[in-house]
């Protein structure tokens, strides 16, 4: 179905044992750095981050990753990009993963405002990866990490070759009218603090595979879910109502100034995607400037983390973006 070399499910698990995590001990290096101080912060935020360097780089790939997402569960779509000739680089949102967190309860998803997330990813290509490659990078982005990748193309345009955008978060599920998510938003800060719980949401759980939103391949999910209970770290929970003020602005930004998109973009759209609003993701993509929008009917929300029937179609289609 491809001429690339792509990890398939038949041998998945015991790949990942022989291969894949070998492959993340011997030529994935590790590091930190301080996230961009923000006014208020009582201490700095460490961002971690990893890269694969590749030794005959065709290029090279930097990846933002989604919400409650880490660098631990792209090991496979790390290996998969570096099998195809290129280096990989991959940090950590501040709020989760291995990078710091801001409150008390870490697992509240809690950001000051997504310009923190920009400045912190602008650092990370500043000091890590234009130190490591002569290569302009190419971005892949995934949900959140579309919106905090958009606006940071959109803020520094010289610093990715192209961009490809699975999934991104360009509006949310359920899309509620503007009055009533205004209005829920506004009755939550006046009476909760602004590092809380939104309504309904809670602390880290662990899914069964039957009831998850996100993938149709099992082996993926049952991975992704060992990664994160044997590094408890990693685990984090809903949004705090703050968090979700701050990406409706985001998404906002993104959409008004979406028509001066200054780099070639391919965006894909999951078509059972059950986490982010695909009809604003389709209108938002219809003002951007040098996009191309490609539906992949039927796949969930984690096209990277997907059955290989949608996964193939979806790297495949990224890869020759690249290329």
């Amino acid at each position: 179905m491809s001429h690339f070399t792509l990890c398939s499910e038949d041998n998945l698990a015991s790949k990942y044992v022989t291969a894949i995590q070998p492959f993340w001990q011997e030529t994935v290096q590790h590091g930190n750095f301080d996230g961009v101080e923000e006014p208020g912060e009582m201490e700095k935020v460490a961002i971690a981050y990893a890269y694969a360097l590749h030794p005959q780089a065709l290029g090279a790939v930097v990846i933002s990753s989604g919400r409650i997402e880490s660098l631990i569960k792209y090991k496979e779509v790390v290996y998969d990009f570096y099998q195809n000739g290129y280096s990989v680089f991959i940090h950590d949102h501040r709020g989760q993963g291995l990078s710091g967190r801001m409150l008390d309860n870490s697992q509240i998803g809690y950001v000051g405002n997504f310009s923190e997330y920009v400045a912190d990813f602008k650092k990370f290509i500043d000091e890590v990866v234009t130190e490591k490659t002569p290569h302009k990078p190419k971005l892949l982005c995934h949900s959140m990490g579309g919106t905090i990748g958009a606006l940071t193309v959109l803020r520094y345009p010289e610093l990715f070759e192209k961009v490809a955008l699975c999934a991104p978060m360009f509006g949310i599920r359920p899309p509620l009218p503007d009055w009533l998510a205004n209005l829920l938003l506004n009755l939550h800060a006046s009476i909760n603090k602004k590092n809380t719980y939104f309504f309904g949401q809670k602390n880290y759980d662990n899914q069964p595979f039957v009831s998850n939103e996100l993938t149709h391949s099992e082996i993926r999910y049952q991975l992704f879910r060992q990664e994160y209970q044997a590094a408890p770290q990693l685990q984090l929970g809903g949004v705090s109502g703050h968090w979700l003020k701050m990406a409706a602005q985001a998404m906002n930004e993104v959409e008004q100034y979406v028509h001066r998109f200054p780099i070639p973009a391919l965006v894909i759209q999951a078509g059972a995607d059950q986490v982010v609003d695909n009809k604003r993701q389709s209108r938002v993509v219809a003002k951007m400037a040098n996009s191309k929008l490609m539906v992949i009917e039927g796949a969930k929300h984690e096209l990277l983390e997907e059955q290989d029937k949608f996964r193939i179609i979806c790297l495949t289609a990224i890869l020759n973006f690249f290329r």
